[in-house]
């Protein structure tokens, strides 16, 4: 866990990020939101992140909470805590906010923000993108980012645990 001199100002909770977007909006900024469990960031993280700032003026990342990575990726997961890749999100180039959720979805998130753009990787064509209605009934986009081929957790992960099998 991150002491509290560690945090950034840019890991709000949804209270201030929907106050914060009241005034970016203010100034016709336009809202990119992204979601994922972030655990173990690598280059096909900040490859993604890069291509959905460019869509817009401020990017939004939802960071799934421990008890959320747990619910959808299994027992021993997540490898880094979410106060942790919270953090290290936070202060990725790309990213202007990040904001941890509980939920297995964003949903409940992207209809409090009302994302002008939704993002979401290339391996979500052909499948439902959770808020894409909300998104899209408000005149927004969704867009799907392809993938750094790969790049993934789960092959990070493989490729640590490989040497130590016996």
């Amino acid at each position: 866990m991150l002491s509290a001199g560690c945090k950034t100002g840019k890991i709000v909770g949804i209270k201030e990020i929907k106050k914060e977007i009241s005034a970016l909006r203010k100034e016709s900024k336009k809202i990119v939101f992204t979601n994922g469990c972030f655990d173990i960031i690598h280059a096909g993280h900040v490859g993604y992140l890069n291509k959905a700032k460019t869509l817009g003026d401020i990017l939004i990342v939802g960071i799934n909470s421990d008890k959320s990575v747990r619910r959808l990726k299994g027992r021993g997961r997540p490898v880094i805590s979410e106060e942790d890749r919270a953090y290290v999100a936070a202060n990725l180039k790309p990213v202007d906010y990040v904001v941890i959720f509980d939920e297995d979805t964003p949903y409940n998130l992207i209809k409090e923000i009302m994302p002008d753009f939704l993002v979401k990787g290339g391996d979500y064509d052909g499948k439902t993108v959770a808020g894409k209605d909300i998104v899209e009934s408000s005149g927004g986009r969704v867009i799907l980012i392809d993938f750094i081929g790969g790049k993934s957790t789960s092959n990070i992960i493989k490729a640590i645990k490989e040497p130590f099998k016996d």
